[in-house]
């Protein structure tokens, strides 16, 4: 199986800066995509950035130049990197990968199970 885990999130001041990490660990052959959601209370999940293997990224119009999206292939580990944050950026953020196990021959989507994020005002 698995598992992807998000670390890095918590509490922020607005200005300040955090960085989420998500280790993938488990029967992978590779990953292909990864990226990065957030659902804030009573919204619907939206995709704040993603990462192909090759590096190419793109961003949600709300974060562009103030979150960077990056990953380590030889770890399977991505990051984000918040920068500048704001209160409507709080939210759960949570990691995805499309991952092909040693045991398939596709890509399946796998999800984190998240990590708060509260900025202060």
């Amino acid at each position: 199986q698995v598992q992807l885990v998000e670390s890095g999130g918590g509490l922020a001041q607005a200005g300040g800066s955090l960085r989420l990490s998500c280790a993938a660990s488990g029967n992978i052959f590779y990953i292909s995509t990864m990226g990065w959601y957030r659902q804030a209370p009573g919204k619907q999940r939206e995709l704040v950035a993603g990462i192909t293997e090759g590096g190419t990224t793109n961003y949600a119009d709300s974060v562009k130049e103030r979150f960077t999206i990056s990953r380590d292939n030889a770890k399977n580990t991505l990051y984000l990197h918040m920068n500048s944050l704001k209160p409507e950026d709080t939210a759960v953020y949570y990691c995805t990968g499309d991952i092909v196990l040693h045991t398939t021959y596709h890509p399946d989507r796998y999800w984190g199970q998240g990590t708060q994020v509260t900025v202060s005002s």
